[in-house]
């Protein structure tokens, strides 16, 4: 006996509830198969919610340190990790509570179960329960990756889950990676008063961006004390009475660097241990990700997948856009692929970086030709003001058109600003409809103004 209904979404984070809910407005015979130990998904539990409120946690007692900077006297100012923990567990404990009603609810019927495979419209839950479905999302999301490296498996390693857990302060740790978590959690932990060592394999960190960010990264993690040591080939990692040792090639010198604890960031994968995924004839890229066609629709036809076990871009607002499409496109609905074009990116270090649209790289390789102008944050009013000299804004604009294509900042509250140029990006608007904006002086976005109308200039020679 099985139990047969019309849309089955394995997985309840924010891509599969996505799916669900949508699906719902077509059907009422929808299900959820969720078999984590508390619902919610990764965001919400152990990814964008806690990160950024630790992470701007470390901002305030950061900008509090430089008071002076400021004219201000604070004799004092430090990290109350307890504290700080128990504020966590608090938002996210709100975020949580909401997504799990909303998974709870009448409108689906949830099985707390892991699931597997076992025919190409079918799943066996680990209760032995069959669920059959006329179509299924997989929405597993992704897991810590561990690559092959000597002596990894031997000696006790953190993960961001354990870092966004911390209730006290480490004296030192070594992060292992350059990616955005890596980035993040390094300068949090740094902030919050422990020794960073980080080390990056590649020649810069964040490849996700372009190397000009980077580079301001790298600077100001250098500047407030984080040791980044880029270019490097990990080699042995071995367990002291203390701690753990990592020693490491850098150019043509073998470093070592010792430190109470080693935080595993170089990377995640795709989540498909455990599915069987050849069962439902599934078939996956090199990277791990599910094969999926424009309307996530995988190598089974009535299989879909969306959010990081799918890709191409692990980032929540793609999760739950491509977990809508997928619902639409398998009750036959409308459903307009995502456009990743216009895809907006964030890095939640300080400086924060924001990138929307082609970057220039992929720009040259369709062969459109393109203007681009920058403006520097360190000769810009507010940012003077503020004390957030690093970084700078960046546009790129279609010559034959003035379309603007693609835009960058990398300062403060970047993450905010970026969304001026997203809107203009995504609508497809010109330099000239954007130099139409009120760009209100004194503001942060006011520098956007610059850059905009140097391109202007440069189409106009």
């Amino acid at each position: 006996m099985s139990i047969h209904y019309d849309y089955l979404v394995i997985g309840g984070g924010s891509g599969g509830y996505a799916a669900a809910r949508t699906a719902r407005e077509y059907s009422e015979h929808v299900a959820i198969v969720d078999g984590a130990a508390t619902l919610g998904g990764l965001c919400i539990l152990r990814g964008c919610m806690p990160s950024k409120t630790l992470i701007y946690s470390a901002e305030v007692l950061h900008l509090a340190q430089k008071a002076k900077l400021f004219g201000l006297d604070i004799p004092s100012a430090k990290i109350d990790m307890t504290a700080l923990h128990q504020r966590k567990l608090r938002t996210i404990g709100d975020f949580a509570d909401y997504r799990q009603k909303q998974l709870q609810s009448d409108r689906f019927t949830l099985y707390r179960n892991k699931a597997k495979f076992t025919d190409e419209r079918e799943v066996t839950l680990d209760d032995g329960t069959v669920l059959t479905a006329d179509k299924i999302l997989v929405a597993t999301g992704s897991a810590v990756n561990f690559p092959p490296i000597t002596g990894l498996a031997d000696v006790p390693v953190w993960t961001s889950d354990d870092v966004l857990d911390l209730d006290f302060l480490p004296k030192s740790v070594i992060v292992l990676g350059g990616g955005i978590v890596a980035c993040e959690l390094a300068q949090f932990l740094h902030r919050a008063g422990t020794k960073v060592t980080q080390i990056q394999r590649s020649p810069h960190i964040l490849k996700e961006v372009s190397p000009e960010a980077a580079v301001v990264i790298e600077t100001v993690f250098r500047e407030e004390g984080i040791e980044l040591i880029t270019d490097t080939a990990l080699k042995l990692i071995e367990k002291t009475e203390s701690g753990v040792r990592v020693t490491f090639e850098h150019g043509d010198e073998t470093l070592v660097r010792e430190a109470k604890h080693l935080f595993n960031a170089l990377g995640r994968k795709p989540n498909t241990a455990g599915l069987n995924i050849a069962a439902a004839g599934l078939e996956t890229r090199k990277s791990g990700h599910l094969v999926t066609n424009e309307f996530q629709q995988t190598t089974n036809p009535h299989v879909y997948a969306a959010g990081d076990v799918a890709g191409p871009h692990e980032i929540v607002h793609i999760a739950i856009m491509q977990g809508e499409v997928a619902a639409k496109h398998a009750f036959g609905k409308p459903a307009e692929a995502v456009n990743y074009d216009t895809l907006l990116g964030v890095v939640f270090t300080d400086p924060q970086i924001g990138h929307v649209g082609l970057t220039e790289d992929e720009m040259t390789k369709r062969g459109i030709e393109f203007v681009s102008a920058d403006y520097p944050f360190d000769d810009h009013g507010k940012s003077i003001l503020m004390e957030a000299k690093h970084g700078y804004v960046k546009v790129w604009a279609e010559k034959s058109t003035g379309k603007v294509l693609a835009a960058e900042a990398v300062g403060k509250d970047a993450s905010e600003l970026i969304h001026s140029l997203a809107v203009g990006v995504s609508l497809g608007a010109t330099l000239e409809q954007l130099l139409k904006v009120h760009w209100y002086h004194p503001t942060l976005s006011e520098i956007w103004s610059y850059p905009l109308e140097d391109c202007l200039d440069l189409l106009a020679k």
